[in-house]
């Protein structure tokens, strides 16, 4: 969208109607100590031509030819339509509707993707979705207290093969009400949580656990156990999952006897391609019985007076629509822009379309893994199924060997002593239905150069 700014011109008009003498003027409430003063780290401005020259040079260093990194953000096909409709006026533009009954075809593609997101992850209901997967979580967190009157101990168990970024911003969140984070320690011989560890909070008051199928190093968690031990001590499921695994995998509305009670995550592999940190979207589902501990927004059908199908908010919990001591989230605006996205991508795959994206990532893995036979100083680290990603451990520095591979134009994988210190050696590899044959070769081909 362009942007044109105002003239001089413009400006003093303005200034002389609103009745002061300059801009400056504008802020003097502000007191002169605490203000920046002259900005002397901005260089000085430059041609158009030469910006472009140094833009075009920058572009090109982040030019790559494969891309194995996951460890949350996921590159998967995205049919041209997607972006294309998106890209429409009417998405593009669209903003959170005041008046929402007026804007009936916002509205309707929301309860659609509603709608989607319940049947892939088994769940009575879906808001409109948050901010991000991390952000989901931490609501769930907060949920989960507000929906567990029996405990009162405000205790989360978290999982520790789940996703340590997501940790980070839900304890973020949370610190400050006094609920308390605790950590499951997880297997180091199949890289997932032994239910058997659960036995040290058998007597304690446990408000919540998060459970994270398939978890950061791809492995898949053993969920019906683990649900059964938290509901049988009156203690709330949170499912984490990746929703393209759900076109495989039993999904969080079937764990267990009877499911886990939320189930969030992030909806960028559905249709949101990789991007520096976003903008992405988290999805939010729960059983019916909490409903009301929901954050955001849920949109329903009825009826008119006439018998005319519509579409109308059914629950409003932003302290947007309602007092903000009464609000049950005062950050969750919903993605509209890329929950249109997703929509339009579930929409033109179908349940076999998914389903057919989902084995072809986990096909291409196993390929992956069996290739890794041929390469002296790599091999997986953990033995248990996974879905597409996958820990290599290597005979060197994991930072030693991405670096490598990246001077071919290969982003080898997430190297795990980021979040991890004592996995110095190990990497985080995934593979999704982008990858050809040819691309698996390459990727064996470079590693085996960088292990030299």
């Amino acid at each position: 969208m362009p942007f044109i700014p105002h003239t001089l011109d413009d400006e003093k008009i303005m200034l002389e109607t609103i009745g002061v003498d300059s801009i400056e003027d504008l802020f003097d409430e502000i007191p002169r100590e605490i203000r920046a003063g002259e900005l002397k780290q901005i260089p000085a401005g430059i041609g158009e031509m030469e910006l472009m020259r140094k833009m075009n040079f920058r572009a090109r260093k982040d030019e790559v030819a494969l891309c194995f990194i996951g460890a949350g953000a996921y590159e998967h096909h995205i049919p041209a339509a997607v972006w294309e409709l998106v890209s429409r006026g009417e998405f593009l533009t669209a903003y959170t509707p005041y008046q929402a009954e007026a804007s009936q075809g916002t509205l309707q593609l929301i309860y659609e993707f509603q709608s989607m997101i319940t049947q892939l992850t088994g769940m009575d209901v879906s808001n409109a979705s948050v901010y991000d997967g991390a952000s989901a979580l931490a609501e769930a967190a907060l949920m989960a207290v507000r929906a567990n009157r029996k405990s009162k101990s405000r205790t989360i168990l978290f999982a520790g093969s789940g996703n340590p970024y997501y940790r980070k911003v839900t304890q973020s969140i949370v610190r400050n009400q006094n609920i308390e984070i605790q950590d499951i320690p997880w297997n180091s011989e199949t890289g997932t949580i032994d239910p058997g560890e659960l036995q040290r909070w058998n007597d304690e008051d446990i408000t919540a656990i998060v459970i994270t199928s398939p978890n950061f190093f791809g492995g898949l968690e053993r969920t019906d156990e683990l649900t059964q031990w938290a509901h049988a001590r009156g203690t709330l499921v949170i499912a984490v999952v990746n929703p393209i695994s759900l076109a495989l995998l039993k999904p969080p509305g079937q764990w267990g006897d009877s499911g886990a009670d939320i189930a969030v995550g992030d909806g960028q592999p559905l249709g949101i391609p990789l991007a520096s940190g976003g903008p992405y979207f988290g999805f939010m589902c729960c059983k019916q019985n909490i409903v009301r501990q929901m954050p955001g927004r849920i949109v329903g059908r009825t009826v008119d007076l006439e018998g005319r199908e519509g579409f109308t908010l059914t629950l409003q919990a932003r302290e947007q629509h309602i007092r903000r001591a009464k609000a049950t989230s005062n950050i969750c605006t919903n993605q509209g822009l890329l929950v249109s996205a997703a929509t339009i991508y579930m929409s033109l795959l179908g349940a076999n379309g998914i389903n057919a994206v989902a084995r072809s990532c986990h096909t291409r893995t196993r390929l992956l893994i069996d290739k890794l036979t041929a390469v002296k100083g790599a091999e997986p680290l953990f033995s248990g199924p996974v879905f597409h990603e996958l820990v290599i451990k290597l005979s060197k520095p994991a930072g030693d060997v991405l670096d490598a591979m990246a001077e071919q134009k290969i982003l080898g994988g997430f190297e795990l002593r980021r979040c991890f210190p004592e996995m110095t050696d190990c990497i985080l590899v995934n593979v999704t239905e982008t990858k050809t044959d040819e691309d698996l070769n390459t990727f064996i081909t470079s590693l085996k150069q960088a292990l030299i």
